[in-house]
């Protein structure tokens, strides 16, 4: 067995105007985050951290903002296509634990849809997939809220 792992992390600034989209559900809240795509922070993690594991680079080398193509998309899809990256050079992912970092909206409401969509994505159980939440405790941009972080860590195997 062959077992790799990878971080990953991610911020972005809240706007107005624009749906709230972590792990691919969409959040009540009177902003949404800027980018090129639905801007969902915790799936961009998750993304860069297996790209990362696989050392496939990361996610601005495979979705590049320069390109039409990922306007607005949904990031769970472009997470279901680094899943296929990954398979086609030989990964299973085996565990995804995440955490989403900001003062407000409260998420956890909203945790084992983000499990389940987030899995789907992968297919992967639900008990394969970890996130968790947490504030800055004021401190920072995030902690001024003026955006939301997140940080990504998983597992690998070589499965050939």
């Amino acid at each position: 067995m062959s077992f790799r792992s990878g971080i990953g992390f991610d911020v972005h600034r809240f706007v107005e105007g624009r749906p709230l989209v972590l792990g691919g559900i969409t959040v009540l809240s009177d902003r949404g985050l800027k980018g090129h795509s639905d801007a969902d922070v915790l799936t961009h993690a998750i993304m860069d951290a297996l790209l990362g594991a696989a050392a496939l680079g990361d996610i601005g080398d495979h979705f590049p903002d320069t390109d039409p193509e990922w306007k607005d998309a949904r990031s769970v899809e472009m997470l279901t296509t680094v899943r296929e990256k990954l398979a086609h050079r030989g990964y299973a992912i085996r565990s995804i634990d995440a955490s989403v970092i900001c003062e407000a909206p409260r998420l956890g409401p909203y945790r084992d849809r983000m499990r389940a969509e987030l899995a789907s994505a992968v297919r992967l159980d639900r008990n394969q997939v970890s996130v968790k939440f947490g504030t800055n405790e004021g401190l920072g941009f995030v902690g001024r809220g003026e955006g939301i972080a997140s940080m990504a860590t998983v597992t690998i195997e070589w499965v050939g």
